[in-house]
């Protein structure tokens, strides 16, 4: 692709850099922003910044937020018995659009993924394990995409817990093999973590 601008090729090609875009898209949006007021790219350059700099990671389930404890962890209404165990913020934001969950989340920050370098002491499961055997957790939820890392991830942590007595199941299988959260319709997620089973079952029927 050839540019008559440095300017806007350097544009292009750190806009590219992002998900799912491409040089082409990256083209496409970065002369979008060019035929827009100044004021409007200025709004949406500072919104980055900020978010950047100020954006916190709650002390308690690790899910991005504003202050120190997130809405949801600080929230009296909800049920801080039952723990939903996610991948990211990602997947809380698409069970929460369910409206069927009044739990809490804790975020893992990924999958064990040794391919990918990733080991659990790369993710919050410590936080976890310390949580549950503080004895405040009734339930654990796994709510990881049925991946084989995210059954990887799930049975490590199962085997971390087990010996504390809590109960913990798995989202109902209402969620195909291989496919991620935030790509379930709200439905089908929905009714997945109403229909939990015992995460017990889960992997004996696999």
């Amino acid at each position: 692709m050839e540019f008559s601008s440095k300017l806007l090729e350097k544009a292009v090609n750190e806009m590219a850099q992002l998900p799912g875009i491409g040089k082409r898209t990256a083209l496409r949006l970065v002369l979008h922003l060019l035929k827009q007021p100044k004021e409007q790219t200025d709004f949406l350059t500072q919104s980055l910044m900020t978010m950047r700099e100020e954006i916190k990671f709650c002390k308690s389930c690790h899910n991005i937020s504003d202050v120190d404890i997130c809405e949801i962890c600080s929230n009296e209404n909800r049920n801080h018995q039952i723990v939903c165990i996610v991948e990211d913020v990602r997947d809380v934001m698409a069970i929460e659009n369910t409206g069927q969950f009044r739990g809490i989340y804790h975020v893992l920050g990924g999958k064990i993924s040794p391919i990918d370098g990733i080991g659990p002491s790369q993710l919050n499961i410590s936080s976890l394990v310390e949580k549950v055997k503080s004895g405040t957790i009734s339930e654990i939820i796994f709510a990881l995409s049925s991946t084989m890392e995210g059954d990887t991830t799930n049975f490590y942590i199962y085997k971390q817990i087990k010996e504390t007595g809590v109960v913990t199941s798995s989202i109902a299988r209402g969620i195909s093999v291989g496919d991620e959260l935030e790509y379930a319709d709200e439905i089908t997620l929905g009714r997945s973590i109403v229909n939990r089973i015992p995460f017990e079952n889960s992997f004996k029927s696999n």
